[in-house]
């Protein structure tokens, strides 16, 4: 009994592996939460990144980066403690809200910050004065003292800490931030070195104010510029379906003979290097060196000259070889290329919503963006004052443990934006698997999109947070070794230089095949409903199987978008140079469309970006459909038509070299069975000639 028991309980076991291992593939059957945990440990995190928000609130950051604070700790605006040690803090500001910068020219470039004495006042100047008098009168009229509090307003001119503690002469007229209270001069011609050295390509200040003049001016047609590339990038992803095959054939002949004109041109060169070279060469070193150089030597230059010449030749032929090659036996892949591009086109048709993508993630980065920059400034605000013993100003820094805030919010940057790119791509990969495995279009969800968004929210949190997650685990250290590279620039040794570069390379190629591992993920993810590290494999699996398709989609579909993100921004300066062209003054133009092709090339990327996810999502569903179909009844194929029509081609081709390789086989076969009668013939036995005579 216990043997039974124990060999059906292994057998049991097998049957287990076996499911595993062979686990079928059941597109939108059933769906379950996948990774809670990781669910419940980004909802941790980003409680986290809120209580900072709600710290930098409670310990007065938050007010005094918004209110303004002066020199002496005190925030404007509102009734102030007093901070020990600190002269003057602990005053009443609530009349004084605005904040006052003594001199607002002297800036720090290097710390980006303005190393000025800085006063709560009730006005701002709204006229420029020009002396002391100018500010006792300002003083007495308006009630704004502009000078240090412990100086009296009518005494102004005829006290000696005027120099250091008033305002630097002529005060500029000054108009208050909207929303910060600071008094920023209304002239910004102060700012001039500041600006030049952030534009560091301009040397002279007239030219950046006729740059920055051009753009005021052409403020309108940058506007309208921007709006061609997003309509351009829409219609592209449209149309690209019915342009791809004639790009992918011209990119594939070009590089062919690109290739074959090269090698031609090698082979050439050391042709005739060695018919006419050895000659040329002695003459040349004959009167060059005049002598200086023996017979041997030169005889010996020509020598490397002619292995270099052939050596590369060789190379290059072996390359066009194998470049023709890949070309022959990768034909079939290029056309599956071509009918991935036919399909992702009808997809954009068939979901429209999907062009919306880009928008919709770019304004939830957006607003995370800006809520990061502001509790950024929050903690520059908050802590502890310290006095600038340089300045004899009063600050305020993190110290001890809370220092690691900072720390903490800045891998709050890369997670939390990482996941929300990792949401899109699972929101597009669920609505191009509900596509593709929907036998029947027109029963499609009214809004397939929508549909994914809540099948994420519901089911699928946990493995964007932990896709999200393993890139950041790759990109914080990268991000770190390029700080330390770029502060250590100029003073580290060559091989610390080196070994610094190497790492950074090697992190972003990481970063890249985990990016394109994950996006698969997500998509067996999608199709089902498994958690991270089990749709990795799957879909790792099903990737090996088909690494020659993957790398020839990869390669000729990577280069056909950068040729339409070229196409869309070349299209759009072309625009731009035909708009501008009323202006007379051609340094105008540069600024403003060196502004519209950055933003046409960002706006082409992020929308084609797209289009690559959906052409990188239709190949996983098209491999695991034919790798479990067959088009039988039962087993029929969820493809679409233009996929179809590949698969059938596919499959004559692979029909006609089966019966040319029965062919080849059959007659061989022949040949086998007469090579023995043959030998029978040639040889005959003593027995034989027995026979032979007896019968005659």
């Amino acid at each position: 009994m216990d043997s039974r028991h124990l060999s059906s309980g292994s057998q049991q076991q097998v049957r287990l592996r076996k499911k595993r291992t062979k686990r079928e593939w059941r597109p939108l059957e059933d769906r379950s939460c996948t990774d809670l945990p990781w669910f419940l440990l980004f909802t941790v995190f980003c409680v986290g990144m809120g209580s900072i928000c709600g710290f930098t609130i409670v310990t007065g950051g938050a007010a005094r980066l918004v209110f303004g604070y002066d020199s002496y700790g005190n925030t404007c605006g509102q009734r102030n403690e007093l901070i020990e040690g600190v002269w003057l803090s602990g005053l009443d500001h609530t009349d004084r809200k605005f904040v006052f910068f003594l001199d607002p020219c002297n800036i720090d470039i290097v710390q980006r910050k303005i190393k000025s004495m800085a006063l709560c006042v009730s006005l701002c100047p709204t006229e420029e004065l020009k002396t002391y008098q100018d500010l006792k009168r300002f003083a007495m009229v308006n009630g704004s003292d502009l000078c240090s509090y412990e100086l009296a307003g009518h005494k102004y001119p005829s006290l000696p800490e005027r120099f250091s503690k008033c305002p630097k002469l002529p005060v500029p007229r000054s108009k208050p931030l909207p929303v910060f209270n600071r008094c920023t001069p209304v002239d910004v011609s102060c700012y001039a070195k500041f600006a030049e050295a952030v534009v560091t390509f301009v040397g002279d200040s007239s030219v950046l104010h006729r740059l920055i003049a051009g753009v005021a001016a052409s403020k309108e047609i940058i506007i309208g510029l921007c709006v061609l590339a997003l309509v351009l990038s829409m219609i592209l992803m449209v149309i690209i379906r019915y342009i791809s095959a004639v790009l992918v054939w011209i990119l594939t002949s070009l590089v062919v003979l690109g290739s074959l004109a090269g090698t031609s041109v090698l082979w050439w060169l050391y042709i005739d290097h060695r018919l006419y070279g050895n000659n040329t060469s002695s003459k040349v070193l004959k009167e060059d060196l005049k002598e200086d150089l023996k017979e041997e030597s030169q005889e010996e230059l020509s020598r490397d000259s002619g292995q270099a010449l052939l050596v590369y030749a060789v190379s290059a032929t072996v390359f066009t070889i194998i470049l023709l090659l890949l070309m022959l036996f990768m034909r079939k892949r290029v056309a599956l290329t071509i009918a991935l591009f036919h399909v992702a086109g009808k997809v954009f048709i068939h979901l429209p919503l999907l062009t919306l993508q880009p928008f919709v993630t770019f304004l939830a980065l957006l607003l995370f963006w800006i809520y990061w920059i502001l509790v950024l400034l929050f903690l520059g605000t908050t802590g502890n004052p310290e006095q600038n013993e340089e300045m004899g100003l009063t600050e305020f820094r993190l110290t001890g443990p809370l220092q690691y805030l900072t720390w903490y919010h800045a891998v709050g940057l890369v997670w939390i934006s990482e996941f929300i790119l990792a949401c899109q791509q699972m929101t597009v990969a669920g609505a191009v698997v509900t596509y593709y495995f929907t036998r029947d279009k027109n029963r499609l969800p009214v809004t397939p999109i929508l549909s994914s968004v809540l099948r994420l929210v519901r089911y699928h949190l946990g493995t964007v947070a932990k896709g999200s997650f393993i890139i950041t685990l790759v990109k914080v250290p990268r991000l770190i070794l390029m700080y330390i590279h770029n502060q250590l620039k100029g003073r580290e040794n060559v091989c610390a230089r080196c070994l610094l570069k190497s790492c950074i390379c090697c992190l972003w190629c990481l970063e890249k095949c985990l990016n394109y591992l994950n996006q698969n993920a997500y998509a067996a993810t999608a199709i089902n409903s498994t958690s991270f590290c089990t749709s990795a494999r799957d879909a790792f699996v099903i990737l090996v199987e088909n690494a020659l398709r993957v790398a020839t989609i990869n390669a000729v579909g990577d280069f056909v978008l950068f040729l339409g993100k070229i196409l869309i921004m070349t299209s759009t300066a072309f625009a731009g140079v035909l708009l501008l062209n009323y202006q007379r003054d051609y340094a105008e133009w540069l600024l403003p469309l060196v502004i519209v092709c950055l933003f046409s090339f960002l706006v082409a990327h992020c929308f084609l970006s797209i289009f690559e996810i959906v052409v990188d999502v239709l190949f996983l569903c098209f491999a695991i459909d034919t790798k479990y179909n067959d088009g039988t009844p039962g087993k029929e194929f969820f493809m679409d038509k233009a996929l179809m029509e590949f698969v059938e081609s596919s499959r004559r081709l692979e029909r006609a070299g089966g019966r040319g390789r029965s062919r080849v086989k059959e007659a061989a076969s022949e040949g086998a069975e007469m090579k023995p009668m043959k030998y029978v013939h040639l040889r005959p036995t003593r027995s034989h000639r027995h026979i032979v005579q007896k019968a005659s």
